[in-house]
């Protein structure tokens, strides 16, 4: 296939609000062994990018400063020792930087089929929070049927989706929202909602569980949540921790609380895991997941598309709050 020298991808020009992100020519990556060429036709936007953009985010040496954790497209070439994608495959990957450009690399180990009718859009919103939702809620959460489960930020990508396949498997589902419209579209999913500004969502899960708390949390906000979360859970319950949108430091944490109840605390970062780890979770997806997906069940919530060249645009509407869902760059 034919390719250009030349793409426009979006960087980060220095630390500091959406304007810092500004589009540069720059060449077409070469994929390594056991990666995949993609022309991006859409790059889901993702709350590490924002804390990436602003100068939070610990960036390991090695991984790509552009930003995009997840892309839609077809691929357009193969390295050496790739023989499950070929050229002409429509694909969504999990990158490790890189895809708010019109060319992105991903490792073939992270990169999945496009389920069977999604578009191009759907599928870019697919990677990050579906990677993300699976091996945290799903492998270290041991969320299961017939369990229950509280989600924070329950209209944010990773909540949609978390509610949306908390409902397809069989688990009670509670999540907190900051608005009666947030509440009412988690409400539409399947769950309960709980608006944080009027509720206190530990003694609302001890009222609506008969005292017996939920199974598991996928939580955000970090310390401020951190007391509130363990008095919420149940026995032998698991706290896994996201984010720390509410700091990432907790303060007179009640450990009595976390040993009578025989609590696990744990989280994770989704990006600085290995290559063989994320293969591991898309393995997972394409068994478990791919099939709700191809029959037209838990698609990603869409709130809005921007062009590339917007990016700056997507970032404000993401750190607005204002969002229901995801939010994707259209590349084409």
């Amino acid at each position: 296939m034919n390719l250009p020298h030349t793409m426009t991808l979006i960087e980060i020009t220095e630390p500091g609000g959406p304007e810092v992100l500004k589009p540069r020519q720059e060449s077409v990556p070469i994929p390594a062994p056991g990666e995949v060429l993609i022309r991006v036709h859409a790059a889901g936007v993702n709350r590490p990018d924002v804390i990436q953009r602003a100068g939070k985010y610990p960036m390991k040496p090695g991984m790509n400063p552009i930003p995009g954790l997840e892309v839609a497209g077809e691929v357009v070439a193969v390295g050496k020792g790739v023989s499950e994608f070929i050229v002409g495959d429509n694909v969504c990957a999990l990158t490790n930087g890189g895809g708010y450009a019109q060319y992105c690399v991903a490792p073939a180990g992270q990169t999945l089929p496009i389920p069977k009718g999604m578009d191009w859009v759907h599928a870019a919103a697919v990677p990050e929070t579906f990677f993300t939702v699976w091996a945290n809620l799903f492998d270290m959460g041991g969320a299961a049927k017939g369990q229950r489960a509280l989600i924070h930020g329950g209209t944010s990508g990773i909540g949609t989706t978390a509610l949306m396949l908390c409902r397809e498997f069989g688990v009670k589902a509670f999540a907190t929202a900051g608005s009666e419209e947030k509440c009412a579209a988690i409400r539409a999913l399947g769950a309960e909602a709980i608006n944080y500004r009027d509720q206190d969502f530990a003694q609302v899960i001890q009222e609506k569980t008969a005292g017996k708390g939920v199974n598991v949390i996928l939580d955000i906000m970090g310390g401020s949540y951190l007391n509130s979360n363990i008095a919420a859970l149940g026995m032998e319950g698991r706290l896994v921790m996201l984010g720390f949108l509410g700091g990432a430091h907790a303060k007179d944490v009640d450990l009595l609380a976390i040993m009578s109840k025989r609590a696990i605390v744990t989280g994770s970062l989704l990006r600085p895991r290995t290559v063989e780890e994320k293969a591991s979770i898309a393995e997972q997806l394409r068994e478990y997941v791919w099939p709700v997906l191809a029959a037209g069940r838990c698609l990603p919530m869409i709130d809005k598309v921007y062009p590339l060249a917007e990016a700056a645009q997507a970032h404000a509407r993401m750190e607005g709050g204002e969002h229901i869902g995801k939010i994707v760059l259209r590349v084409d």
